[in-house]
């Protein structure tokens, strides 16, 4: 039985043209905004054919949803301690959130587009929520009890999100490991 020659193989084509779209797609985004990057744009930057990126993506919002999701691979590893793994989740998510670019795939999930606004929304929420979730369930596995989800995301990312979107002053490493803290206190 023979490989299907269009199946993506890691490692081979189909990962360096996704390597070199996302580069660029970044590099665009972090210059100009998402609002003024255009699938034509990125694929001018990446040396690729605008049918390359429409047949693999679709749109640019699901582009940057990817390049989105894979930095979302990065996120700290647990420690075991669920003070530790809040407060470095929590600073990761600002980290992330905060570098050349970060609001604005934030922005883009969160499209004109009413149908695209909810597919983003939908998967960026997904995305905090499984990296937050994992920390939680660890937490309960060693017999703790974590603060809930729900609470994890209105007191840690919610926060987060809204000062670094609105450019509030003092959004920085310490502010958001005093969240996870002021968690964990009020819980306690």
């Amino acid at each position: 039985m023979s490989a299907d020659p269009r199946a993506r193989r890691p490692g081979g084509r189909s990962a360096r043209v996704r390597a070199v779209v996302h580069r660029a797609a970044a590099d665009l985004v972090a210059e100009r905004g998402a609002d003024q990057v255009t699938v034509p744009a990125v694929a001018e930057r990446a040396g690729v054919n605008p049918s390359t990126i429409y047949r693999r993506w679709g749109t640019l919002p699901a582009l940057l949803a990817d390049i989105a999701a894979q930095r979302a691979d990065t996120a700290p590893e647990p420690t075991g301690d669920l003070h530790d793994d809040l407060a470095n989740h929590a600073a990761w998510t600002l980290a992330d959130l905060s570098r050349p670019g970060g609001v604005a795939f934030f922005r883009a999930e969160v499209a004109p587009d009413v149908d695209e606004r909810r597919a983003g929304l939908r998967e960026c929420l997904q995305r905090v929520s499984t990296r937050f979730e994992t920390i939680l369930d660890a937490a309960r596995e060693r017999g703790e009890t974590p603060p809930s989800l729900e609470r994890v995301l209105d007191r840690i990312v919610a926060p987060i999100y809204f000062r670094v979107v609105f450019s509030l002053p003092e959004t920085d490493e310490t502010y958001a490991r005093g969240l996870a803290a002021a968690l964990l206190d009020a819980d306690s």
